[in-house]
Order: structure tokens, then C-alpha cells, then sequence
């Protein structure tokens, strides 16, 4: 595998040239293909560039959180594996795969675009229980807006198992009844290198990178959440420019859901 060194990165980045010929604000090629895991109540693979996850949501009845009664469970999980890059060890999630799970988590659940309401089959007793399992199986970078962009086609494309009369799930069974969402959202990574922002970072411009930004947001504009990474801070000139960036972005995205 050829590599690329940060150096060359940051002195094309100085020139505002990145290494795959895109202008800042381009993503790659993203497609996305849905009902892959048959076993799964709802599934979905997207590739972005050479990037490659694969979400697939279950659905199941347990016991609600004390603090939320009369409310469903959402829990995102996700699992670098091993042959999604040299970089990436087997054991238990590590602190990038625990990044990526609470950031997507955090896109969907602070957004509301489930109605968890809805969720409840008895309060206090019986709810909705929809876990979200995300793989990735190649590392190209810019694994958040991939992974989130998995989980919620994933969580679009669900559909309700059926209960028995003792309110259990019949296991291998599927209605015609979705999720109850109530929206799209998604996220959108940016990265800075030298003085230069650019959007879906490549794993080179991710290892060349100053900091990290992601944003979640909705259809109506409405941003959702945020994650900072890198070692750097950045100015209130280019996080407005990010902002935009991301409303704008976050369009072409969820056009694709």
C-alpha cells in the first residue's frame, strides 16, 4: 500500500491543493445499499471513496431506563475490523471505535429523529429496544459521516418484528411497519490542515490534520450535535464557514438517504 507523507499534505494544502485533485468542500463518491443483512431488521453498506461500513439495526423488548419510563432504547455499537486496516488490533472497542459509536449516537438521538415515545409497548415495564451495530471494513478516512449515514439508512429502511401475546418478540419475523422517525439527519466531518478546511478527510488528511470538526444536522438547518478533535482550536471565522459548509453538505447527503 503506498503512503503518503503528512508533510506533502500540508505543503499541497498550503498551495489549497489536496491529493486526490478535489476542491475543499467536494466529498468522494458515496453509494449507499440497503437490505444486505437478511438475519437484521433493518441494514445498510455505504461506501464513501474507498471507505466501507456496514450498519445493521435489531430490534427487541427489554426493560425501560429508569429516568425515561414510557420511552424506547436506542444503543449504537460499532467494531473497527481488523482487516479495515493494519492500524486496527482485535479486542474490545478501543478509543477511536468508542468515538465513532457515541458521536453517530449523539447525531441521531440528539436530533429527535426518533420519536422514542412511540416506543413504549408498556411504561415502566416493556419498550422498543433498537440496537445499532456498525462494521467498518475499509478504513479510507472520514469513518463518522460514513458510519452515520449507515446507521440512520439503516433506521429508515427497518422494519417492526411482531409480538406474540405475551408481548415477545417472534423471533425471524418482520411487519410492514417502520421505525418512527421523524427525520434525517447526518454528519459532516471537516478537517484543517495548515490554514485550509476540507471536508471528508481521506485517511492521509486525517493523519495530516490540525483539528477535527463534525457536525450533525437536520433537514430543516438545525444543528444537532458536535465533535472536536485534534490537537488544534480553530477561529470563530472559520467555524462560521464550517456551520455553512455543513448545512449545505448535509443537503447532498441526505438527498442520498
Amino acid at each position: 500500500m503506498i503512503t503518503i507523507d503528512s508533510e506533502i499534505i500540508r505543503k499541497m494544502a498550503e498551495k489549497n491543493k489536496r491529493i486526490d485533485g478535489r476542491d475543499a468542500e467536494s466529498y468522494r463518491q458515496v453509494s449507499i445499499e440497503n437490505g444486505i443483512v437478511s438475519s437484521a431488521e433493518g441494514s445498510s453498506r455505504v461506501r464513501l471513496g474507498n471507505t466501507q461500513v456496514i450498519a445493521g439495526v435489531k430490534i427487541d423488548v427489554g426493560t425501560p431506563f429508569s429516568d425515561t419510563p414510557d420511552e424506547g432504547v436506542l444503543m449504537v455499537a460499532a467494531e473497527l475490523l481488523t482487516l479495515a486496516s493494519s492500524e486496527f488490533e482485535p479486542g474490545p472497542p478501543g478509543e477511536q471505535a468508542i468515538e465513532l459509536s457515541r458521536v453517530v449516537d449523539r447525531a441521531i438521538r440528539e436530533s429527535k429523529a426518533i420519536d422514542f415515545s412511540k416506543l413504549c409497548i408498556t411504561p415502566k415495564e416493556k419498550v422498543w429496544m433498537v440496537y445499532v451495530d456498525i462494521d467498518v471494513l475499509d478504513d479510507d478516512g472520514n469513518l463518522i459521516d460514513a458510519a452515520c449515514l449507515a446507521a440512520v439508512s439503516a433506521l429508515l429502511s427497518a422494519r417492526m418484528p411482531e409480538l406474540d401475546d405475551e408481548k415477545r418478540v417472534k423471533q425471524g419475523t418482520k411487519t410492514s411497519e417502520g421505525l418512527p422517525m421523524k427525520g434525517k439527519p447526518v454528519s459532516n466531518t471537516f478537517v484543517k490542515i495548515g490554514g485550509l478546511i476540507m471536508s471528508d478527510p481521506k485517511i492521509e488528511e486525517v493523519k495530516a490534520m490540525d483539528a477535527r470538526l463534525t457536525v450533525g444536522s437536520l433537514e430543516n438547518g438545525m444543528l444537532c450535535s458536535m465533535q472536536k478533535g485534534g490537537s488544534e482550536g480553530f477561529t470563530f471565522e472559520e467555524m462560521e464557514r464550517m456551520l455553512d459548509m455543513a448545512e449545505k453538505k448535509g443537503k447532498e447527503l441526505r438527498n442520498m438517504l
